[in-house]
């Protein structure tokens, strides 16, 4: 038997619970990890509150990365003992997630545990830092370095805003972080920020072209947000995007590709080549300070990942939540 998270559906009516299920309700896999730690991300708290249409396969164990143990292993790649890491691949969508104690996954989609990191520091990251990662190569792909100017950071309080801070400033960025917790000036500043803006200046309708502001963005928001992002950028910027926590909608107009030659980079972390996985671990193994990782980090427990999702959501949560599965409340 394992503990897991289940959420189930019943007609219209979906119900999510903290189970005792019986091994054989594992899915087919070559290899079985014991997980040792998830994280609860904004997309897990979508469905786990069933206020997005996250989960496509029902019942379903959400979660959508965790780091463990590999207890047996048909997979050339991995022996028992080994420590992993999964992020995506559609995990707590369409595949049971890392909300459990016990996974059964695809060797294919697993890589080492970073040698610098323990299971609970990696899942500190989790997919929110690891996307963090993804987006600031996207930028410096395109040709975006300190010399061209700052970077916005979209969603500056949550968890792919707080990574990005840490790795811009490491990497020697002027960053600008935008927050609708303005309060939180001195716990964004100490990631990383230079300077501190108010979400409600992006939270507008969108110009077609704004003043030239930044070389570059790392949007977590979407909607206004991502437009005013793009509105703002300066000839040749970059804007990454990388989530939808304010809208799916993209009210802009083209004037930015066409007039300043900005380029919009798309972030889709669940699908990411293994060599692109192990870049961004690369990146944050190099770059992320572990005593401000743990200034945005608090540790829950299974039993609190059901109320958790909701705080999430709702805004009440600063940075990230990681899940210690062999926690008992």
């Amino acid at each position: 038997m394992f503990r897991a998270i289940l959420i189930e559906k019943s007609g219209d009516e979906q119900s999510v619970s903290l189970r005792d299920l019986p091994d054989e309700r594992l899915p087919e896999g070559d290899v079985l990890v014991r997980v040792s730690a998830s994280t609860l991300n904004y997309k897990d708290a979508l469905a786990i509150t069933g206020r997005g249409a996250v989960v496509r396969e029902f019942p379903m164990v959400p979660g959508i990365d965790f780091a463990g143990v590999v207890e047996a292993s048909g997979h050339k790649g991995f022996s028992p003992g080994d420590q992993v890491v999964l992020n995506g691949w559609g995990l707590g969508e369409s595949r049971w997630g890392g909300l459990a104690e016990l996974s059964r996954v695809s060797g294919d989609w697993l890589i080492p545990l970073p040698v610098a990191f323990t299971p609970m520091r990696a899942m500190a990251m989790g997919t929110a830092g690891y996307t963090a990662a993804l987006a600031v190569m996207a930028l410096e792909r395109h040709g975006v370095t300190p010399a061209k100017g700052p970077v916005l950071v979209t969603g500056a309080g949550g968890g792919v805003g707080g990574v990005a801070l840490m790795l811009l400033h490491a990497r020697g960025y002027r960053v600008i972080a935008s927050t609708g917790r303005v309060q939180e000036a001195d716990y964004l500043r100490g990631l990383g920020a230079d300077e501190i803006m108010d979400r409600a200046e992006l939270d507008v309708p969108a110009r077609s072209l704004a003043r030239e502001r930044w070389a570059g963005a790392i949007d977590s928001v979407g909607g206004q947000t991502l437009a005013n992002a793009c509105a703002g950028a300066g000839q040749d910027g970059v804007v990454a995007a990388c989530g939808l926590a304010g809208s799916m909608g993209f009210p802009a107009s083209v004037a930015p590709f066409i007039l300043r030659g900005v380029t919009l980079a798309g972030i889709n972390s669940v699908y990411r080549p293994i060599a692109d996985r192990m870049a961004a671990w690369a990146m944050l193994e190099r770059h992320v300070d572990i005593a401000k990782l743990a200034a945005m980090t608090r540790r829950i427990g299974l039993e609190d990942v059901i109320g958790a999702a909701g705080d999430l959501l709702d805004g009440r949560v600063r940075g990230r939540l990681v899940v210690d599965i062999a926690q008992n409340g």
